[in-house]
């Protein structure tokens, strides 16, 4: 088991990483900066669980610790989810952190990042979801719909959902 430090210097360039200008674009500035330093610091064991009520819970607390760190919790809801989820993705594909916290027991909970590129691809795969108008438009409920949906396209495709974001990325069928 690798020490605190590395486990800590692992996570802030996973933040760095998880945190493009390009993930939060339209954001004001200093957004970047704010994020990553809000994930440098969190306490990923919340979220090496596999009880699904436990891991929503973290995840909905961290979300709004974040989104208000961001400004308004109401308006900054949907870029806060959306860098979480990046973030924890990240961390789940990172080994270090994965096996330190157990993450791999949340593989089947974690959520896909929403965006404007998964949310065409889950529109193209899953009929009848909200028209997408922009990931700062993303509230609570429009989130789980697309999580549903997510589920649903990843089921089919013999996956968890939080992968689906690297498989429309890399393009393959």
């Amino acid at each position: 088991m690798p020490d605190k430090k590395f486990l800590k210097t692992i996570q802030d360039f996973t933040a760095r990483r998880a945190v493009s200008a390009s993930a939060v674009r339209g954001s004001r500035k200093g957004t970047v900066d704010a994020c990553r330093q809000f994930l440098r610091n969190l306490d990923l064991s919340h979220f090496g669980t596999v009880d699904k009520a436990a891991f929503d819970a973290a995840l909905n607390r961290t979300t709004n610790r974040l989104a208000t760190r961001l400004g308004s919790a109401r308006r900054k809801g949907g870029v806060a989810r959306k860098i979480l989820n990046i973030f924890l993705r990240d961390c789940f594909y990172t080994c270090w952190l994965r096996d330190a916290y157990v993450l791999s027991n949340a593989e089947h909970l974690m959520e896909m990042p929403l965006d404007s590129s998964t949310a065409e691809n889950l529109t193209d795969n899953h009929k009848g979801l909200p028209r997408w108008r922009g990931v700062r438009h993303v509230d609570a409920a429009l989130n789980r719909e697309y999580q549903e949906a997510a589920l649903t396209v990843a089921d089919q495709n013999d996956m968890a959902r939080v992968h689906l974001d690297a498989k429309w990325w890399s393009r393959l069928d």
